[in-house]
Protein backbone atom coordinates (compact mmCIF):
# COMPACT_ATOMS: atom_id res chain seq x y z
CA UNK A 1 0.00 0.00 0.00
CA UNK A 2 1.15 3.31 -0.80
CA UNK A 3 0.34 6.61 1.37
CA UNK A 4 0.82 10.26 0.94
CA UNK A 5 0.28 11.78 4.53
CA UNK A 6 -0.33 15.43 4.07
CA UNK A 7 0.27 17.25 7.45
CA UNK A 8 1.15 20.89 8.85
CA UNK A 9 2.79 19.68 11.88
CA UNK A 10 6.48 17.72 11.20
CA UNK A 11 9.48 17.68 13.31
CA UNK A 12 11.76 19.32 10.00
CA UNK A 13 12.05 22.82 12.32
CA UNK A 14 15.30 23.26 14.27
CA UNK A 15 13.92 25.71 16.03
CA UNK A 16 10.84 23.32 16.85
CA UNK A 17 12.57 19.99 17.46
CA UNK A 18 9.43 18.55 18.84
CA UNK A 19 6.87 19.95 16.78
CA UNK A 20 5.02 17.03 15.27
CA UNK A 21 7.13 14.21 16.96
CA UNK A 22 3.84 12.22 17.35
CA UNK A 23 3.53 12.53 13.35
CA UNK A 24 6.99 10.89 12.76
CA UNK A 25 6.33 8.03 15.40
CA UNK A 26 3.00 7.09 13.86
CA UNK A 27 4.43 7.82 9.74
CA UNK A 28 7.44 5.62 11.10
CA UNK A 29 5.24 2.74 12.92
CA UNK A 30 3.15 2.46 9.78
CA UNK A 31 6.35 1.81 7.83
CA UNK A 32 6.64 -1.07 9.97
CA UNK A 33 3.82 -2.67 9.02
CA UNK A 34 5.18 -2.82 5.43
CA UNK A 35 3.33 0.36 4.65
CA UNK A 36 4.96 2.66 1.65
CA UNK A 37 4.56 6.18 3.45
CA UNK A 38 5.65 9.69 1.39
CA UNK A 39 5.12 13.27 3.66
CA UNK A 40 3.94 16.09 2.44
CA UNK A 41 4.69 18.91 4.79
CA UNK A 42 3.26 22.19 4.97
CA UNK A 43 5.34 24.28 6.80
CA UNK A 44 2.02 26.93 7.88
CA UNK A 45 3.44 27.68 11.32
CA UNK A 46 6.35 29.61 9.41
CA UNK A 47 4.16 31.06 6.81
CA UNK A 48 0.45 30.81 6.20
CA UNK A 49 0.86 31.06 2.31
CA UNK A 50 2.45 27.60 2.29
CA UNK A 51 -0.84 26.43 2.25
CA UNK A 52 -1.60 28.34 -1.39
CA UNK A 53 1.90 26.75 -2.48
CA UNK A 54 0.91 23.17 -0.95
CA UNK A 55 -1.58 22.65 -3.19
CA UNK A 56 0.56 23.12 -7.13
CA UNK A 57 3.29 20.59 -4.73
CA UNK A 58 0.21 17.93 -4.21
CA UNK A 59 -0.79 17.71 -7.93
CA UNK A 60 2.96 17.94 -8.77
CA UNK A 61 3.81 14.80 -6.31
CA UNK A 62 0.40 12.55 -7.17
CA UNK A 63 1.49 13.28 -11.45
CA UNK A 64 5.48 11.82 -10.35
CA UNK A 65 3.81 8.76 -7.84
CA UNK A 66 0.90 6.61 -7.75
CA UNK A 67 -0.78 6.16 -4.23
CA UNK A 68 -3.50 4.27 -3.16
CA UNK A 69 -5.08 6.93 -0.05
CA UNK A 70 -4.00 10.36 0.98
CA UNK A 71 -3.64 10.71 4.80
CA UNK A 72 -4.44 14.40 5.79
CA UNK A 73 -3.96 15.74 9.45
CA UNK A 74 -5.40 18.81 10.95
CA UNK A 75 -8.49 20.75 8.49
CA UNK A 76 -6.11 22.47 6.42
CA UNK A 77 -3.67 19.78 5.29
CA UNK A 78 -7.01 18.23 4.61
CA UNK A 79 -8.43 20.92 2.79
CA UNK A 80 -5.07 20.77 0.43
CA UNK A 81 -5.68 16.91 0.18
CA UNK A 82 -9.07 17.05 -1.11
CA UNK A 83 -7.91 19.01 -3.78
CA UNK A 84 -8.02 15.73 -5.91
CA UNK A 85 -10.87 13.54 -5.77
CA UNK A 86 -9.21 10.54 -7.66
CA UNK A 87 -7.63 9.19 -4.51
CA UNK A 88 -9.79 8.94 -1.10
CA UNK A 89 -9.03 11.17 1.72
CA UNK A 90 -8.96 10.33 5.52
CA UNK A 91 -8.43 13.06 7.55
CA UNK A 92 -7.66 12.84 11.57
CA UNK A 93 -8.85 16.03 13.53
CA UNK A 94 -6.28 16.21 16.01
CA UNK A 95 -7.07 19.11 18.72
CA UNK A 96 -9.82 20.82 19.43
CA UNK A 97 -10.51 23.71 17.04
CA UNK A 98 -13.35 21.04 16.13
CA UNK A 99 -15.38 22.47 18.60
CA UNK A 100 -12.94 25.85 19.55
CA UNK A 101 -11.81 29.38 17.74
CA UNK A 102 -13.45 29.90 14.34
CA UNK A 103 -11.83 26.91 12.67
CA UNK A 104 -14.74 24.74 14.01
CA UNK A 105 -17.25 25.98 11.43
CA UNK A 106 -14.39 24.62 8.90
CA UNK A 107 -14.39 21.19 10.25
CA UNK A 108 -18.32 21.11 10.35
CA UNK A 109 -18.91 22.86 6.89
CA UNK A 110 -15.96 20.50 5.41
CA UNK A 111 -16.81 16.90 7.64
CA UNK A 112 -18.71 14.85 4.57
CA UNK A 113 -15.98 15.99 1.96
CA UNK A 114 -13.69 13.20 3.38
CA UNK A 115 -14.13 9.44 2.43
CA UNK A 116 -13.12 8.82 6.79
CA UNK A 117 -13.00 11.04 9.73
CA UNK A 118 -10.96 9.87 12.35
CA UNK A 119 -10.63 12.07 16.01
CA UNK A 120 -8.39 11.67 18.81
CA UNK A 121 -10.89 11.86 21.62
CA UNK A 122 -14.72 10.61 22.20
CA UNK A 123 -15.50 14.12 22.91
CA UNK A 124 -14.19 15.60 19.21
CA UNK A 125 -16.41 12.87 17.71
CA UNK A 126 -19.72 14.06 20.12
CA UNK A 127 -19.06 17.76 18.91
CA UNK A 128 -18.29 16.92 15.20
CA UNK A 129 -21.18 15.03 15.34
CA UNK A 130 -20.02 12.17 12.52
CA UNK A 131 -21.24 9.30 13.78
CA UNK A 132 -18.90 6.75 11.87
CA UNK A 133 -16.10 8.88 12.43
CA UNK A 134 -13.32 6.21 14.31
CA UNK A 135 -11.55 7.44 17.40
CA UNK A 136 -7.98 6.29 17.46
CA UNK A 137 -5.43 8.62 19.56
CA UNK A 138 -2.38 8.45 18.26
CA UNK A 139 0.06 6.05 20.14
CA UNK A 140 2.78 6.34 22.30
CA UNK A 141 6.53 5.04 22.06
CA UNK A 142 6.56 2.48 24.96
CA UNK A 143 9.64 1.76 24.37
CA UNK A 144 11.28 5.80 24.48
CA UNK A 145 8.56 6.82 27.42
CA UNK A 146 9.67 4.00 30.20
CA UNK A 147 9.95 4.46 34.40
CA UNK A 148 13.72 5.13 35.04
CA UNK A 149 15.70 5.88 38.17
CA UNK A 150 15.24 9.69 39.31
CA UNK A 151 17.95 10.53 41.09
CA UNK A 152 19.97 9.48 37.92
CA UNK A 153 17.68 11.42 35.93
CA UNK A 154 17.94 14.66 38.45
CA UNK A 155 21.82 13.95 38.15
CA UNK A 156 21.91 14.25 34.18
CA UNK A 157 19.37 17.04 34.06
CA UNK A 158 20.70 18.78 36.80
CA UNK A 159 18.38 19.26 38.72
CA UNK A 160 18.15 19.08 42.44
CA UNK A 161 17.55 16.27 44.18
CA UNK A 162 15.80 17.52 47.25
CA UNK A 163 12.96 19.35 45.66
CA UNK A 164 9.54 18.11 44.46
CA UNK A 165 9.27 18.99 41.21
CA UNK A 166 6.23 20.15 39.08
CA UNK A 167 6.70 19.41 35.13
CA UNK A 168 4.64 21.66 32.67
CA UNK A 169 5.53 20.52 29.06
CA UNK A 170 4.52 22.66 26.26
CA UNK A 171 4.43 25.81 24.40
CA UNK A 172 3.58 28.01 27.50
CA UNK A 173 3.26 31.22 25.03
CA UNK A 174 -0.19 29.93 23.84
CA UNK A 175 -3.09 31.26 25.51
CA UNK A 176 -5.15 27.58 25.48
CA UNK A 177 -2.58 26.19 27.72
CA UNK A 178 -3.30 28.74 30.30
CA UNK A 179 0.74 28.95 31.83
CA UNK A 180 -0.73 31.85 34.02
CA UNK A 181 -2.93 29.16 36.00
CA UNK A 182 0.40 26.96 36.35
CA UNK A 183 2.62 28.84 37.64
CA UNK A 184 -0.17 30.74 39.95
CA UNK A 185 -1.26 27.00 41.16
CA UNK A 186 2.87 26.06 41.60
CA UNK A 187 3.30 29.64 43.80
CA UNK A 188 0.75 28.37 46.14
CA UNK A 189 1.58 25.07 46.34
CA UNK A 190 5.23 26.61 47.01
CA UNK A 191 4.07 29.02 49.49
CA UNK A 192 2.86 25.59 51.65
CA UNK A 193 5.95 23.76 50.62
CA UNK A 194 9.40 25.12 50.12
CA UNK A 195 10.44 22.10 48.41
CA UNK A 196 8.23 22.43 45.56
CA UNK A 197 9.49 23.74 42.54
CA UNK A 198 8.42 23.64 38.78
CA UNK A 199 9.97 22.52 35.65
CA UNK A 200 9.23 24.07 32.56
CA UNK A 201 9.93 22.12 29.44
CA UNK A 202 9.56 23.98 26.07
CA UNK A 203 11.43 23.30 23.33
CA UNK A 204 13.51 20.72 24.02
CA UNK A 205 14.26 17.28 21.75
CA UNK A 206 11.79 15.43 22.41
CA UNK A 207 14.27 12.70 22.97
CA UNK A 208 14.90 14.27 26.29
CA UNK A 209 11.31 14.48 27.25
CA UNK A 210 11.47 10.82 29.27
CA UNK A 211 14.13 11.74 31.46
CA UNK A 212 12.96 15.09 32.50
CA UNK A 213 9.32 12.75 33.31
CA UNK A 214 11.47 10.53 35.38
CA UNK A 215 13.04 13.15 37.36
CA UNK A 216 9.75 14.98 38.38
CA UNK A 217 7.59 14.14 40.88
CA UNK A 218 4.38 15.10 38.92
CA UNK A 219 3.13 16.15 35.53
CA UNK A 220 0.75 19.72 35.48
CA UNK A 221 -1.69 20.21 32.55
CA UNK A 222 -4.09 23.17 32.80
CA UNK A 223 -5.50 23.64 29.32
CA UNK A 224 -8.80 25.13 28.72
CA UNK A 225 -9.17 22.24 25.90
CA UNK A 226 -7.38 19.46 24.16
CA UNK A 227 -7.78 16.56 21.67
CA UNK A 228 -5.78 13.52 23.39
CA UNK A 229 -2.79 15.51 24.57
CA UNK A 230 0.22 13.08 24.31
CA UNK A 231 2.16 14.28 27.37
CA UNK A 232 -0.82 12.75 29.66
CA UNK A 233 -0.28 9.18 27.56
CA UNK A 234 3.76 9.79 27.65
CA UNK A 235 3.68 10.49 31.62
CA UNK A 236 1.60 7.79 32.32
CA UNK A 237 3.69 5.52 30.48
CA UNK A 238 6.56 6.94 32.78
CA UNK A 239 4.33 6.15 35.37
CA UNK A 240 4.25 9.86 36.70
CA UNK A 241 1.47 10.79 38.73
CA UNK A 242 -0.66 13.76 37.14
CA UNK A 243 -3.04 16.53 37.83
CA UNK A 244 -5.04 17.41 34.95
CA UNK A 245 -7.47 19.42 34.08
CA UNK A 246 -10.73 17.04 32.16
CA UNK A 247 -9.84 18.22 28.30
CA UNK A 248 -9.90 16.11 25.54
CA UNK A 249 -9.84 12.26 26.72
CA UNK A 250 -7.65 13.21 30.04
CA UNK A 251 -10.39 11.84 32.22
CA UNK A 252 -10.59 8.51 30.18
CA UNK A 253 -6.50 7.97 30.28
CA UNK A 254 -5.77 8.39 33.82
CA UNK A 255 -9.23 8.14 35.61
CA UNK A 256 -9.20 5.78 38.55
CA UNK A 257 -5.55 5.78 38.18
CA UNK A 258 -3.71 5.77 41.97
CA UNK A 259 -1.65 9.40 42.40
CA UNK A 260 -3.20 11.13 39.09
CA UNK A 261 -6.00 13.79 39.99
CA UNK A 262 -8.45 15.71 37.83
CA UNK A 263 -8.85 19.71 38.53
CA UNK A 264 -10.60 22.56 37.91
CA UNK A 265 -9.00 25.82 36.29
CA UNK A 266 -9.77 27.03 40.14
CA UNK A 267 -5.78 27.86 41.14
CA UNK A 268 -6.23 26.72 44.76
CA UNK A 269 -7.96 23.43 43.76
CA UNK A 270 -4.77 22.88 41.07
CA UNK A 271 -2.75 23.66 44.07
CA UNK A 272 -4.70 21.16 46.41
CA UNK A 273 -4.43 18.35 43.80
CA UNK A 274 -0.88 18.84 43.45
CA UNK A 275 -0.56 18.84 47.45
CA UNK A 276 -2.31 15.23 46.63
CA UNK A 277 0.52 14.21 43.87
CA UNK A 278 3.14 15.29 45.94
CA UNK A 279 2.01 13.14 49.21
CA UNK A 280 1.31 10.31 46.83
CA UNK A 281 5.09 9.66 46.87
CA UNK A 282 5.50 7.16 44.47
CA UNK A 283 4.96 5.74 41.07
CA UNK A 284 1.51 5.18 39.32
CA UNK A 285 0.78 2.35 37.39
CA UNK A 286 0.34 4.35 34.40
CA UNK A 287 2.21 2.34 32.26
CA UNK A 288 -0.28 -0.71 32.24
CA UNK A 289 -3.37 1.75 31.54
CA UNK A 290 -1.71 3.39 28.40
CA UNK A 291 -0.36 -0.25 26.81
CA UNK A 292 -3.17 -0.56 24.48
CA UNK A 293 -1.87 2.87 22.93
CA UNK A 294 1.35 1.19 22.09
CA UNK A 295 2.18 2.56 18.30
CA UNK A 296 2.63 -0.73 16.62
CA UNK A 297 -1.31 -1.28 17.57
CA UNK A 298 -2.23 2.14 16.97
CA UNK A 299 -1.09 1.37 13.10
CA UNK A 300 -2.75 -1.78 12.52
CA UNK A 301 -5.84 0.34 13.87
CA UNK A 302 -4.72 3.17 11.20
CA UNK A 303 -4.04 0.06 8.18
CA UNK A 304 -7.26 -1.19 9.01
CA UNK A 305 -9.56 2.08 8.07
CA UNK A 306 -7.02 2.67 5.04
CA UNK A 307 -8.08 -0.97 4.00
CA UNK A 308 -11.50 -0.32 4.27
CA UNK A 309 -12.00 2.76 3.21
CA UNK A 310 -9.74 1.64 -0.08
CA UNK A 311 -12.58 -1.07 -0.39
CA UNK A 312 -15.59 1.21 0.05
CA UNK A 313 -14.05 4.08 -2.54
CA UNK A 314 -13.65 2.03 -4.91
CA UNK A 315 -16.91 0.24 -4.51
CA UNK A 316 -18.77 3.25 -4.48
CA UNK A 317 -16.98 5.06 -7.36
CA UNK A 318 -19.10 5.72 -9.90
CA UNK A 319 -18.23 4.48 -13.32
CA UNK A 320 -16.52 6.42 -16.17
CA UNK A 321 -18.54 7.48 -19.00
CA UNK A 322 -16.17 5.42 -21.32
CA UNK A 323 -16.45 2.47 -19.04
CA UNK A 324 -20.07 2.78 -19.48
CA UNK A 325 -20.34 2.85 -23.59
CA UNK A 326 -17.94 -0.30 -23.43
CA UNK A 327 -20.53 -2.26 -21.58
Amino acid sequence: MRVLVVTNMYPQEPDFPAFGVFMEDQVESLRKLGVEVDVLFINGRRNKLNYLAAYPRLWNQLRRKKYDILHAHYVFSGLVARAQWSLPVVLTHHGAEVFQTWEKYICRLTKRWYDKLIVVSPEMKERLAVEDARVIPCGVDMDRFRPSDQMEARRVLGLPSDRKLILWAGEYFRPEKRFDLVREAVNIAASRDDRVKLVLLSGKPHREVPQYMSASDALLLTSDAEGSPMVIKEAMACNLPIVSTPVGDVRQVIGGVEGCYICSQDPLDVAAKLEMAIAFDRRTNGRQRVSRLELSKIAREILEVYEQTIRDFKRDRPRSPSRVRSE
